[in-house]
């Protein structure tokens, strides 16, 4: 059974941005986080846990930016989590 046509993305520019978002902007927030997580708990337990949940954590980003209305919504949460993780790794 096809998909039905309203639910899709009609601009290719807009699915590209979503693409995009999902993979590039998801994979940064997903390292940001284990390297804020390397702050607080040992490296060698981060990169552990990193390797093992961290490609389903991105690939759950991945779909969550697919489930934005627009594409520009993902990129701004995206980015806005990437820099507050980034904060603490990079003051320390």
């Amino acid at each position: 059974m096809p998909a039905n046509k309203k639910y899709l993305t009609s601009s290719p520019w807009q699915r590209w941005m979503k693409i995009t978002a999902g993979f590039f902007g998801g994979y940064a927030v997903m390292i940001s986080f284990f390297l804020m997580l390397t702050c607080f708990f040992e490296k060698k337990n981060v990169i552990i846990t990193g390797a093992v949940i961290g490609y389903v954590v991105w690939a759950l980003l991945l779909l969550f930016a697919f489930l934005a209305k627009s594409w520009w919504k993902p990129w701004v949460i995206y980015l806005l989590l990437t820099l507050s993780f980034l904060l603490p790794y990079l003051l320390k």
